[in-house]
């Protein structure tokens, strides 16, 4: 059975990764800090860790990218999408309207506590109905519904999925609180061995890292090039610092094609002719929701 790493019972990493494997019998080890989720994937401890990467209203998740291209060394092997909904957790006699009987009254809210981002994806909603509630930020979603469950009766709620609070035996005071309705999360697998997904992938993708050489002018515009006269498909560029010296980045690309084909692996011969150093992140099949089995070799 394989071991899979990933951040607490209840998260949204949680339903991505029951999501992702089914009914596959899998063993989850649950961490409260994502670098202990890297970690034991790059220990040994697990055979792969679920790691979230993007998200639609944040965009990447910064540190995460900076753990796997400076702390360790483990190649992506699936990639999927999974909805972030996110919901307003506490025990609901808590909140009870005296006037109207059975509705939410949301002045009895004193403090909203979530992880940073899932916060940030619902400030619409906090505004509007508990704008006087003190904000407080925990390590995760599930984390946030935890110390709920541990102070009833001070008015607190959680930010958090229908998972946490149904593990946490906390009621969903209103449900689907984020401020926009297309909030997707992008999850990585991330292990030493491939894992094939039981089901057709939408398409393959590879992640370069690539790293300009110093003082050579229009170096990003070849670099660009390579993949454009190639008609090679960039879905995604980002800049990330080097953590060398200011104003040194790496580029993350994301290219619409398997590693071994012809035509990427000449545009990266291209590239590093140029003086540039390429390191491949993982090349996998890309899933997108609704396409939620993934095989585990035996």
């Amino acid at each position: 059975m394989k071991r899979i790493a990933l951040l607490p019972e209840g998260s949204v990493s949680h339903e991505a990764a029951l999501h992702l494997f089914g009914e596959e019998p899998v063993e989850m080890l649950h961490f409260k800090q994502i670098s202990d989720v890297f970690l034991a994937t790059a220990s040994g401890h697990s055979d792969y860790s679920v790691i979230p990467m993007e998200n639609t209203i944040e965009g990447s998740v910064s540190l995460h990218m900076d753990w796997l291209i400076h702390e360790v060394d483990i190649p992506m092997q699936i990639e999927w999408v999974y909805p972030s909904v996110q919901n307003l957790i506490g025990k609901r006699e808590e909140f009870l309207s005296a006037e109207q009987p059975g509705e939410i009254d949301y002045a009895k809210v004193t403090k909203v506590l979530s992880h940073p981002v899932a916060m940030a994806q619902c400030l619409q909603f906090i505004r509007e109905r508990m704008p006087k509630a003190e904000l407080e930020h925990a390590g995760s979603t599930s984390e946030a519904v935890e110390l709920v469950k541990k102070n009833p009766g001070q008015g607190w709620t959680a930010i958090g999925t229908a998972l946490g609070a149904q593990r946490h035996g906390l009621d969903v005071l209103a449900r689907q609180v984020t401020d926009h309705d297309n909030n997707y999360t992008r999850f990585v697998l991330i292990g030493p061995q491939p894992l094939k997904p039981a089901i057709p992938a939408v398409q393959n993708k590879t992640s370069l890292l690539v790293t300009l050489p110093e003082d050579f002018p229009g170096a990003l515009h070849q670099v660009l090039s390579a993949f454009a006269w190639r008609k090679l498909n960039l879905s995604r560029i980002e800049s990330r610092p080097t953590k060398k010296r200011l104003g040194s980045y790496y580029f993350i690309m994301d290219v619409l094609e398997s590693f071994d084909a012809v035509l990427l692996t000449s545009a990266i011969g291209e590239i590093e002719a140029l003086g540039c150093q390429v390191r491949v992140l993982g090349s996998y099949p890309s899933l997108s929701f609704g396409e939620q089995k993934a095989e585990v070799p035996k």
